[in-house]
């Protein structure tokens, strides 16, 4: 596969997966993998987090971080992406972006949530910006 096509599809992944692994860094250097859902915007991973959660925790002490898709071709379709997470709480919740809504409505019914209140528990908002991408 070429470069060009390995990148396109790399990014539809970003754009359709609906749970990846973001891993944070605790104070005694164990690194923290949560599945996490998230949204592929402007070359940046967004999480929502509850607001006390380790990984928030590990991110105000350390804000590297990396995410990685689920392989599904026996290890020949990885995306990993490093870099540095900003917990952004200027950033809009969930609730305001329609493509977070739409891509998750279905998952935020099961938590017998609406968007809304899904919003309002999961409020902190997490960007991570890519310095290092890894597609094989």
């Amino acid at each position: 596969m070429s470069a060009d096509r390995k990148r396109s599809h790399a990014e539809e992944r970003l754009r359709d997966e609906k749970v990846a692994w973001l891993t944070t860094v605790r104070r005694d250097g164990q690194p923290q993998s949560s599945p996490v859902w998230f949204l592929w915007r402007d070359g940046e991973v967004i999480v929502y987090s509850r607001p006390t959660t380790q990984k928030l925790r590990n991110l105000q002490a350390n804000s590297k971080a990396a995410v990685h898709l689920r392989d599904i071709d026996d290890g020949s379709d990885i995306v990993s992406l490093e870099g540095e997470a900003v917990i952004d709480e200027r950033y809009p919740q969930a609730a305001a972006i329609p493509e977070y809504v739409e891509k998750y409505r279905s998952m935020i019914a099961d938590l017998r949530m609406d968007p809304a209140s899904f919003a309002k528990a999961y409020s902190t908002p997490i960007r991570i910006r890519p310095a290092r991408v890894r597609i094989e």
